[in-house]
């Protein structure tokens, strides 16, 4: 597993984590973010989701940014969430967000990924507890549309609130090549589709040479996105997470370059 030197491309702060989590195996690894956070204004859209989060039988955050301007938001409008209501995140990460602020939340243990939120028993008693339930997913600006198309067909009214967009940070043109030629990387890291679209973007005419390396990807709908846009060798993690990331790269040898 050690023979892998990776590109991470995660925002900063994410790729310096996972990063260091992947030293501490011997992995190493160069980050070049190709997500950067932009917070939306806040509107009266915003707000009014907020003052009437009662009216949901179940609230999803699909990501640790999410989480945290959700929490910003109600905070700054003096907004306190049901204590009985039912919180759920793709991840254990986004999770422990909301958790340290007492929210009530529930996470799929195994797999962080769109497919193994819907297989979650409790969203299922959630969705079961009214014969009209309401869902509110707290999200950035286009994420998850698999998730809404799914609960809409359990008989779900599903609402979106975005709290961010996610843009691609301003590069030189080959700086995704040169940085993977540089660092003799063999392999790319990518963590949601936006991530792999800034990741097709960047690469621009070099595409064609970077679409031969490794790419791992967190889930079937980005594996599949890769994979019509010409990436040769997809491994699909099944999870955004270190962890998912560690045990894909236990299963793949490192290729040679």
């Amino acid at each position: 597993m050690t023979g892998w030197r990776l590109l991470l491309t995660r925002p900063t702060q994410e790729s310096a984590a996972l990063a260091a989590t992947l030293a501490q195996q011997g992995i190493y690894s160069s980050s070049l973010p190709l997500l950067a956070i932009e917070p939306l204004s806040e509107d009266a859209e915003q707000r009014a989701a907020m003052v009437n989060l009662q009216h949901y039988g179940a609230v999803i955050v699909v990501s640790k940014p999410a989480a945290r301007l959700a929490l910003d938001l109600l905070a700054r409008n003096q907004i306190c969430a049901p204590a009985e209501q039912s919180w759920f995140s793709v991840g254990a990460a986004t999770a422990q967000i909301l958790t340290e602020h007492g929210l009530n939340v529930y996470y799929p243990e195994q797999g962080d990924d769109s497919e193994a939120l819907l297989a979650l028993e409790p969203l299922r008693q959630a969705l079961a507890a009214s014969v009209n339930p309401r869902v509110l997913i707290l999200r950035g600006e286009g994420g998850r549309e698999l998730l809404a198309e799914r609960l809409c067909g359990q008989g779900a009214q599903v609402d979106y609130l975005s709290l961010y967009r996610r843009v691609l940070p301003d590069y030189p043109p080959a700086a995704l090549a040169e940085r993977v030629q540089a660092e003799r990387l063999n392999g790319l890291v990518v963590s949601s589709g936006q991530g792999f679209v800034h990741l097709r973007e960047l690469a621009a005419d070099t595409w064609a040479e970077l679409a031969q390396l490794p790419l791992f990807v967190p889930s079937p709908r980005v594996a599949e996105m890769a994979r019509a846009a010409g990436a040769q060798f997809v491994v699909d993690c099944r999870g955004a997470s270190a962890t998912a990331l560690l045990a894909a790269l236990q299963e793949q040898p490192a290729p040679d370059l």
